[in-house]
């Protein structure tokens, strides 16, 4: 991963670029042409563009994030880890930080559910109560250290766990539902995958997202999923929010 030190290196040798092209080429003409990409060389965009790159693994790792403007849009897939490499993955019950403590059974099920569906990696659920989850004496949404990895490696018979927290749940005045998730390497501690974002029923990309997920479901007109959208239980739109988890990965 690059550091920010080295981003603002790129960024400062970009600002050259464009002052040396601007001196070269004279005024530019980005506003006649449409866009940037069209009044500079295609080396500075590629550089541009590049830059890009970069910073979207350091924002996906480094901050906290919350949105609704894109199906997952906030989440981290390490580049340097092939799921291929991961055989099973134990999926801690959620922690549950809202004030719905029966939420956290029902998302749990559909993240499993969504998962499953992607068969990527043998999965299984570990309840708070399984002997072997509960010998550990371990919190479910918390940092490991490499020991401790270990013995939940040892103790569950996987490679990798996933745990989380349900941050935010509202059934009303519109659905909400915001979720953190992390994915660990126990053979070496690494994060392999991360999501933190908010779904908002009401909020108009999410309602556009979920008319896509009914009709993919479902063989409904137009009309007949705006009359669902209206009365979209609460199940199903942890169901859409599984599956739109499930797909980042």
């Amino acid at each position: 991963m690059n550091s920010l030190a080295e981003i603002k290196y790129q960024i400062s040798n970009i600002k050259k670029k464009w002052q040396r092209h601007k001196v070269a080429k004279g005024q530019s003409n980005f506003t006649r042409q449409g866009g940037l990409c069209a009044s500079v060389p295609l080396s500075l965009c590629a550089c541009s563009l590049k830059l890009v790159a970069m910073l979207l693994p350091v924002l996906s790792a480094g901050c906290e994030f919350l949105g609704t403007a894109a199906p997952a849009d906030y989440y981290y897939l390490n580049p340097h880890k092939k799921l291929s490499t991961i055989a099973r993955v134990a999926l801690v019950d959620l922690d549950n930080a809202s004030s719905h403590p029966e939420v956290s059974a029902d998302v749990t099920e559909a993240l499993y559910r969504a998962l499953q569906k992607r068969q990527l990696f043998g999965l299984t659920v570990v309840h708070r109560d399984d002997p072997a989850w509960h010998s550990l004496q371990l919190a479910p949404n918390s940092t490991y250290n490499l020991e401790q990895l270990s013995s939940i490696h040892k103790a569950l018979k996987c490679d990798a766990v996933l745990t989380g927290a349900i941050t935010e749940y509202r059934p009303y005045p519109q659905l909400t539902i915001g979720l953190r998730l992390k994915l660990l390497d126990l053979k070496d501690g690494q994060l392999i995958w991360a999501v933190e974002q908010i779904w908002d029923s009401s909020d108009k990309t999410t309602e556009n997202r979920i008319k896509k997920y009914l009709r993919s479901q479902t063989r409904s007109s137009s009309s007949d999923l705006s009359k669902k959208l209206v009365t979209v239980s609460s199940l199903k739109f942890i169901k859409f929010v599984a599956f739109e988890v499930a797909q980042t990965l």
